[in-house]
């Protein structure tokens, strides 16, 4: 029999004064029960992060508090402990994994001393006897080498490790309640497979509930027993996992799986939400959904939606399940396909050829800044992009795939090796003529507002290629194009006297992508711009960036962890492992037909929408070693299912043709 050990009913949380408080959390209820996960899922800004911060009282302050409702853990109120008393429970009875671990850690303390702090604070341990708990806590999440690790700082650490060691935190109160907010949202598919694999072990042997937050419908398929959608401040949709996956009823939870990229949406645009969540400082007369629903209708926009019952404990907040209303007939007009584009020449021949690009940084130490050793960021990559194509580049963190699009663009200058850009030797130009050619391409950082002045106007930004590459007259006709580039992207003219700050993270990347634009380029490069978005606002992207190419011809080089995105996008796909290329081939050769154990570790790791796909996940061993001690031999025999001896010798030739080509001993 289930036993609940959360409930929340009817939680409202206000933030601010006055009539314009924001209300990020209106009229909440669900419960959790002992040992199972609680998935909830959403767009950025829906107030999944402000329910969980509810749930352990640190609502932002002083103007944070919980207006109506109850949260009861175990028959026990919270709303009513006070401050005193909930600190017991924080980290003792609920833990939370906050989203950004960097932040989250403190940047001048030890790991060990952070994870005993826990133990200090809870369980009273102290001396010997918490060093060793720690040491056990983080051989418990996977982290190698643990007595070294334990007098390391945060920034010592490599993403995966850092989220393992928040994990090893929130364990070490033995919690009844773990909150994990997007716990692998920045991470590679194969740490995130890990770091779920974990989190799923550890509730196994505790018995510990879950409430995962995330926006990820495939791991949400992995993990969850129950799924809740939350939109605008309240939840719209209950079910189980089975369920919900087999019969998702309210628009909101239909759009989000329509949104989703794949090889079979190839040759059509993605559906997508149009507009965005509201702004939460006001009272809604009707559906919160209504103003972004395909299928309301007058009635939607004036009567709020009551939290029925369909059938087998599914709950859904929609007029279409209600059975005392019926809704006006209509017509679902369906979006049509968009062709691909087919703008490269019959010959084949490549607007990029790369041929055996290097970057190695010097290690230095002491006064005089010796070089004691190298760097292999980038260690002989080649790879040809005709023009109006696009080549994906993918990769764990760390394996040099920004230093690929970074040398290949000159911004950090090769060590070795040719780049030849419309038969142009890139290398050889310095000065004035490499500025002349920067027209010619651009790229898009991966983090959209750290890439923009935050002092400047986007129109301004988005204006200051213009100005440097002396396109347009005058400022009259740089505007002009500004405010036409802003239209292309899908953003108003009167964007363009709003500062950075002003706008959403899929705002701010079309921005990015309007200055691209701004110097008329043939090839922009591109680095993860979808990896932190939402799975709406991931889709209006990636159908912009197909238009664009449709439209302009455009090439790109896509650099992204995210396979589902490759699979719908890219037209061919080379795959990195420590600074080099080990497999590369089309798209649809190289992720059905995978030939390298890395690529196939690579996509078994990939979170599925089925959860009844039964497949397996190819764990690799440890974290990808460093590029300035890389193993002999293949590089990844120290993580290989495969390996053989002869693998540790020497460095695998390529094999196979120019169309589908791989290095590796098992076909060699």
């Amino acid at each position: 029999m289930k036993q609940p050990l959360l409930k929340l009913d009817k939680l409202s949380v206000r933030i601010g004064t006055g009539p314009r408080a924001i209300r990020p959390v209106d009229d909440v209820s669900f419960t959790i029960n002992k040992g199972e996960t609680y998935a909830l899922l959403g767009e950025s800004g829906c107030g999944k992060s402000m329910t969980a911060l509810s749930i352990m009282r640190l609502l932002p302050q002083p103007h944070g508090q919980i207006s109506a409702g109850q949260i009861s853990l175990e028959g026990t109120d919270l709303t009513a402990l006070p401050e005193v008393e909930m600190r017991q429970v924080r980290g003792r009875r609920i833990a939370m994994i906050f989203q950004e671990p960097m932040t989250s850690l403190n940047p001048v303390l030890t790991i060990g001393n952070q994870i005993g702090e826990m133990l200090r604070q809870h369980q009273q341990v102290k001396g010997s006897q918490a060093r060793n708990r720690v040491l056990e806590l983080l051989d418990a999440v996977g982290i190698p080498d643990v007595r070294r690790r334990y007098s390391e700082y945060p920034h010592q650490l490599s993403g995966g490790m850092k989220q393992r060691v928040m994990i090893a935190i929130a364990l070490a109160g033995e919690p009844d309640l773990l909150i994990a907010d997007e716990p692998t949202t920045a991470l590679d598919v194969t740490i995130q497979a890990q770091v779920l694999d974990l989190l799923r072990q550890l509730q196994r042997d505790t018995h510990m509930a879950i409430l995962l937050i995330t926006h990820d419908l495939g791991i949400v398929a992995g993990m969850a027993d129950h799924v809740a959608v939350m939109y605008a401040g309240q939840l719209v949709e209950e079910a189980s996992r089975d369920r919900f996956f087999a019969d998702a009823r309210h628009p909101y939870s239909q759009r989000l799986f329509e949104s989703l990229p794949n090889i079979g949406k190839r040759d059509h645009a993605l559906k997508t939400i149009p507009g965005f969540v509201p702004v939460l400082d006001r009272d809604f007369t009707g559906c919160h959904f209504a103003e972004r629903c395909d299928q309301a209708w007058d009635y939607c926009r004036t009567q709020a939606p009551a939290w029925d019952i369909t059938t087998d404990h599914h709950h859904v907040r929609c007029h279409l399940e209600d059975r005392n209303i019926n809704p006006p007939a209509r017509t679902v007009k369906e979006e049509a396909a968009t062709p691909h584009a087919a703008v490269a020449s019959e010959t084949g021949t490549s607007l990029l050829s790369v041929r055996d690009l290097k970057v190695h940084f010097p290690i230095q130490k002491g006064v005089f800044k010796r070089t004691v050793g190298q760097v292999y960021a980038v260690d002989g990559v080649s790879l040809d992009i005709p023009a109006g194509h696009t080549q994906a580049l993918v990769g764990e963190s760390g394996c040099g795939k920004t230093t690929v699009g970074k040398g290949i663009l000159q911004l950090i200058r090769p060590t070795a090796g040719s780049v030849q850009f419309d038969n142009s030797e890139l290398t050889r130009l310095s000065g004035k003529r490499l500025r002349r050619r920067r027209t010619d391409f651009q790229f898009i950082f991966q983090d959209p507002y750290s890439s923009m002045n935050p002092r400047m106007r986007v129109g301004d930004i988005v204006e200051e290629g213009m100005i440097a590459q002396v396109i347009g007259n005058n400022r009259q006709e740089r505007r002009a194009r500004v405010n036409e580039l802003f239209a292309q992207v899908g953003l108003s003219t009167e964007h363009a006297s709003r500062y950075p700050h002003e706008f959403s993270g899929g705002q701010r990347q079309r921005i990015c992508i309007a200055r691209a634009l701004a110097v008329n380029p043939r090839l922009i490069i591109c680095d993860e711009p979808t990896s932190a978005l939402d799975i709406s606002v991931q889709a209006q992207i990636l159908n912009l960036l197909k238009q664009l190419q449709n439209e302009l011809g455009l090439s790109y080089l896509f650099i992204t962890h995210n396979l589902s995105v490759v699979s719908y996008l890219a037209d061919r796909v080379a795959v990195m492992y420590l600074g080099r290329i080990v497999e590369e081939g089309p798209v649809a050769s190289v992720l059905e037909n995978p030939l390298h154990p890395y690529t196939r570790a690579l996509l078994s790791a990939v979170p599925q929408i089925e959860p009844d796909t039964q497949r397996e996940i190819i764990r690799l061993e440890g974290d990808i070693p460093s590029p300035a001690n890389p193993p002999g031999g293949c590089h990844f025999h120290p993580r290989c299912p495969s390996a053989m001896p002869g693998c540790r010798e020497s460095y695998p030739a390529e094999s196979g043709d120019a169309g589908h080509r791989v290095r590796c001993f098992l076909y060699n």
